[in-house]
């Protein structure tokens, strides 16, 4: 295996197009590794210096990519961090092509081993549990004499979904199951809508952002960040052209009531982010909606409904099981 450092944005230019073709023969298969979500999001965001590693086997052929970045601009504080790290990304993980675990992620670790003084702490967020960073590298690191700890960072509850919409129903428990129905009842025949190709994205997305700030003041204080806002403005319309992004809404009345910005890609919808309008409360219309695309994913074949980063209780109303999301903080050895 032959390892090349990066501390430049020519690790973009480098492997643009090979990177999403080893994402896709990887265990990191998800939008937020992608190289359009990881392009995208240092472009808007800038926070520091690039600090990644590329291996190749000896044909040449790329085998693993972990995009790191050093945070801030002065060099005393040298932490390094995952491209996307922390508040508008769910998932990372370094991309490594399945059955080459092992080799890729050695030359992970002896480069970090041998190159201490280009590093203070490495902290590495948005693991998920199933990553097989968490089975190679803490114990990798460790034998090279260097401190791995691991912590639980988040949960991240998901559905197993069955193969029928009335599978799904009856796995909830009686009160959910009855709540779910009753809220379906009294909302009646709503419409609602899946932004596609032939939609203006630029006005769904200006309806997303009216629903979103309108459905609390934290959400609205995230949105007053430029960086936020211009991140979703750039990422989204890249996101429909790929086939990644699934942007809902429905209607009561003609009236924007709620909506739903999700991630598709696999056999997974990822539910990112989303809105209401108080004013429509009396019609549940946020799960009456969760409930249509939840309906949507089961008869599209998809097997596994994610509600990403959070323990909210809806989500567990509606049948969400806890994933774990875990963070590697790597650094030199404590003495004695």
């Amino acid at each position: 295996m032959k390892l090349t450092f990066y501390d430049s944005v020519s690790l973009f230019a480098d492997l643009a197009d090979e990177w999403d073709l080893l994402l896709e023969e990887s265990s990191a298969n998800r939008v937020f590794s992608s190289y359009l979500w990881q392009t995208t999001w240092w472009e808007i965001y800038q926070p520091g210096q690039i600090w990644a590693m590329a291996v190749r086997d000896d044909d040449g052929q790329l085998q693993g990519i972990a995009p790191w970045f050093l945070c801030g601009r002065q060099p005393e504080a040298r932490k390094v961090s995952q491209i996307g790290c922390v508040d508008v990304t769910d998932y990372l993980q370094v991309i490594v092509r399945k059955g080459q675990e092992g080799a890729v992620f050695s030359a992970f670790a002896d480069y970090i081993a041998a190159h201490p003084d280009r590093y203070n702490v490495l902290e590495l967020c948005n693991i998920p549990e199933s990553s097989p960073m968490r089975e190679w590298l803490p114990g990798l690191i460790e034998a090279r004499g260097l401190s791995c700890v691991e912590e639980v960072q988040d949960v991240c509850p998901v559905i197993a979904l069955p193969e029928d919409w009335e599978g799904y129903v009856n796995s909830l428990n009686k009160k959910n199951r009855h709540e779910l129905r009753r809220k379906i009842r009294r909302a009646g025949e709503v419409d609602w809508y899946i932004v596609g190709p032939e939609h203006d994205i630029n006005a769904e997305m200006e309806r997303f952002f009216t629903l979103m700030r309108s459905s609390s003041p934290l959400k609205a204080e995230f949105l007053e960040d430029p960086h936020h806002a211009a991140f979703f403005a750039a990422v989204t319309p890249k996101l429909l052209e790929k086939g990644w992004l699934q942007l809902a809404f429905l209607l009561v009345g003609g009236e924007p009531a709620a909506t739903y910005l999700n991630f598709t890609i696999g056999d997974r919808v990822m539910v990112y982010n989303s809105g209401h309008n108080p004013e429509l409360n009396g019609y549940s219309p946020g799960i009456v909606l969760l409930a249509r695309l939840i309906e949507y994913a089961i008869t599209h074949g998809f097997h596994t409904f994610d509600f990403l980063r959070g323990d909210e209780s809806y989500k567990y109303d509606l049948g969400g099981q806890n994933t774990q999301v875990y963070s590697l903080t790597i650094s030199a050895a404590s003495q004695g």
